[in-house]
């Protein structure tokens, strides 16, 4: 065989090699690609063989040996794992999406998919593909230490064998970043009722963490709104809140049209949400 044949043998099984190390259903994109020093000419070659499907214009999968095709939709963990742990984008899940992987939001929601906030230097790509959830791509302003409160979570499978992957984890936002973002998508991206239900169940936030959040956060409505319903709910955490270090500005701000004023925090929120108010029953 000649000498520049062998060497391109050589070359594209330690391509494949490298390949293989994407687990089957997982991701990968053209940047990806190319720092792999994968030409778009191999590409086309993997596309060829079955080592690649297309997924959408510079974004690729690994077949998952199930029926379907690439069309199907694809788990948004999936893509997420694949974006964080393959490619290294530097982004995380935050917000509602996180308190729900951590286990404190137990409603889903009904006739339209999950959004699934995404905080960080995520891939323009990542709000495109088909996956079973909507992705909403968020800067990381709200805090000025950028990765404050952010830790590993195992994904729970719920049915899907791909995600029992040794070892894999979702970068996401702890329960104490979490609620601060979710309070900084009201009322546009969420409602008072759905803060107020998660905030019910917020019964173990470490007043440490909390107290460093809210210290870091930029954003004087969130950390307002934060003691609203943190005063409101009455946790014990509470009480070894650190307020004195906690900047909440100086006058009035106006929140939500119609809205009345708290008489402690001073922004307009929801009559019912008030002190002395009883807990509202409407839905989300």
């Amino acid at each position: 065989m000649p000498f520049l044949s062998v060497m391109s043998e050589q070359k594209r099984d330690k391509l494949k090699s490298m390949l293989d190390e994407v687990p089957a259903g997982f991701i990968v994109d053209s940047a990806w690609m190319r720092k792999m020093e994968i030409r778009r000419s191999s590409t086309h070659d993997y596309l060829r063989r079955g080592w690649l499907e297309p997924v959408m214009h510079g974004v690729y999968r690994r077949p998952s040996g199930r029926d379907g095709s690439a069309e199907e939709r694809i788990d948004w963990r999936i893509a997420v794992m694949s974006a964080q742990t393959i490619m290294n984008y530097p982004f995380h899940v935050g917000g509602r999406t996180a308190l729900g992987l951590r286990g404190h939001v137990h409603y889903l929601a009904l006739g339209a998919a999950e959004k699934v906030f995404i905080y960080g230097d995520a891939p323009r790509w990542l709000a495109n593909l088909p996956t079973n959830g909507l992705p909403v791509l968020r800067s990381t302003r709200l805090f000025k230490t950028a990765n404050l409160g952010i830790e590993p979570l195992a994904a729970e499978p719920d049915g899907n064998a791909i995600l029992f992957l040794q070892n894999w984890t979702i970068r996401a936002s702890t329960p104490e970043r979490a609620i601060l973002e979710a309070l900084d998508e009201l009322p546009d991206n969420e409602s008072f009722h759905n803060i107020d239900t998660i905030f019910e169940g917020l019964t173990n936030l470490r007043p440490r963490r909390i107290t460093e959040l809210l210290a870091d956060c930029t954003k004087v409505q969130v950390k307002r709104l934060f003691f609203v319903f943190a005063d409101r709910h009455e946790h014990a955490w509470l009480k070894h809140v650190e307020r004195s270090i906690i900047e909440l500005g100086s006058g009035d701000r106006s929140f939500i049209k119609g809205g009345k004023l708290h008489p402690t925090y001073r922004i307009t929120i929801p009559e019912e949400y008030l002190p002395g108010k009883p807990e509202g029953n409407d839905g989300p």
